[in-house]
């Protein structure tokens, strides 16, 4: 039998939401990593509109947003254990990525982020002078 209310359940389902569980955290899980000369970021958000999605850049924080609206016109809720609302995450960027060329692509509920490496922070071969004059400072 499925019974309609019982407060310690809603209680304990409102704290999941809002804390996480370590199986359903309440934050965007993401995986990150560098591929090539770009870092790439992925974030979770299956089910997601993807006109919900905003992106920004400020300085060097990236913010992540996503609303996935309440389910309106349902009389009789069985069962809601997906979490609805705002989901917003932040990543602090380091000074070695470009945030000018920040690319996003939104597919089968993975958001991926795409911030190419800064051309200043790229490796680069240093041309050694040599001669005569023996005191020369190396100077790159």
């Amino acid at each position: 039998m499925l019974m309609r209310t019982d407060p310690f359940r809603e209680i304990d389902r409102l704290t999941q939401q809002v804390f996480g569980t370590a199986a359903r955290p309440a934050a965007m899980p993401m995986d990150a990593w560098r591929e090539g000369d770009a870092f790439v970021v992925e974030l979770d958000l299956p089910g997601i509109e993807p006109g919900s999605i905003d992106i920004d850049v400020e300085r060097n924080v990236l913010t992540v947003r996503a609303d996935r609206p309440a389910r309106e016109g349902v009389e009789e809720l069985i069962a809601a254990e997906r979490p609805r609302g705002v989901f917003s995450r932040q990543l602090i960027l380091g000074d070695t990525l470009d945030t000018e060329a920040v690319q996003a692509r939104y597919a089968d509920g993975v958001l991926r982020v795409t911030i190419p490496i800064a051309e200043r922070a790229k490796p680069r071969k240093v041309a050694v002078e040599h001669g005569e004059e023996s005191n020369r400072a190396i100077s790159a």
